[in-house]
């Protein structure tokens, strides 16, 4: 900078460079950076960020050392990355080892002093993942980057459809077709829909494209829209509901058609069809009533 800029623009002019050097050492570092940290790219990042704000208000400071300094820092933890990745050792070294905690719902005390926790903060991470009671957890572990992980015993597990021999209809990801007020094409090219069905799902249900804040389309095709006025009370998407009805009402006039009839084949043929439909109304209710 030149002698004769005001000390508040060489501020500013130091401040933006370092925040975009500091954006592009985040984006080298990797999304590790900004999810789970082990101690070693804990102080790596505090002490990047330490130098970018001493450079950045330190007028006396020489700027370029300040960013060979950062660039310095960023480094190792790449070079510790690559070291980790070729050898276990230097792996649990660098970025520490998983702990048992607890195991058949008896607290390992010496590990927990170890890793210089408490009981009473061992309990509260067992509150988080909602496990209240020791003798319930089969196996806990605290992870090397503070996270405890939690095995609760088969008797305290929460009862799944499979465990009950279920069926259950397959999740997919809904897919968003109005964003504040605008037409999604990705999304409703994502779900083979066009632009003409969602005019008319949107006259159906009388709202305007330009009041929908989010609209999205089911795996099924429902489409539910949020709006931006509130007070609109939109009707509840029936069509799967309705075509189950019909489905069940088919199967019932069947078997009426088969109880009243005196002709023989006409009353087999009921009865194999209504058997039929019974059995795809059994088949379809978990993908049409939820």
């Amino acid at each position: 900078m030149s002698l004769n800029t005001p000390e508040w623009l060489d501020i500013i002019v130091r401040s933006g460079i370092l925040v975009f050097a500091l954006f592009l050492l985040t984006k080298w570092l990797g999304k590790k950076q900004l999810s789970q940290l082990s101690f070693f790219e804990y102080v790596t990042g505090i002490t990047i960020g330490s130098i970018a704000a001493e450079v950045s208000v330190g007028l006396d400071k020489d700027f370029i050392h300040g960013l060979y300094s950062m660039l310095i820092w960023a480094a190792i933890p790449i070079f510790a990355g690559i070291l980790s990745i070729k050898s276990k050792k230097a792996r649990d070294f660098i970025e520490g080892q998983e702990t048992v905690v607890i195991q058949d719902g008896k607290i390992h005390e010496e590990n927990l002093t170890k890793q210089k926790y408490t009981v009473e903060e061992l309990m509260h991470l067992l509150r988080k993942k909602n496990a209240f009671q020791v003798s319930d957890v089969e196996f806990a572990v605290l992870e090397a980057n503070g996270e405890l992980s939690v095995l609760l015993k088969k008797e305290k597990q929460p009862v799944t459809p499979e465990d009950l021999n279920l069926e259950v209809a397959p999740v997919k990801v809904p897919q968003t077709v109005i964003l504040e007020g605008k037409i999604m094409d990705a999304g409703l090219a994502g779900c083979g829909l066009t632009r003409e069905w969602l005019d008319a799902e949107l006259e159906k249900q009388g709202i305007s494209l330009d009041n929908v804040y989010v609209g999205q389309v089911d795996a099924y095709g429902q489409f539910t829209a949020d709006l931006y006025d509130d007070q609109i009370q939109l009707p509840q998407p029936q069509e799967k509901a309705l075509l189950f009805s019909a489905l069940k009402k088919s199967q019932s006039d069947l078997e009426s058609f088969a109880l009243s009839t005196d002709h023989k084949d006409a009353k087999e043929m009921y009865r194999k069809h209504s058997k039929k439909l019974a059995e795809l109304v059994q088949k379809t209710e978990k993908y049409l009533i939820h």
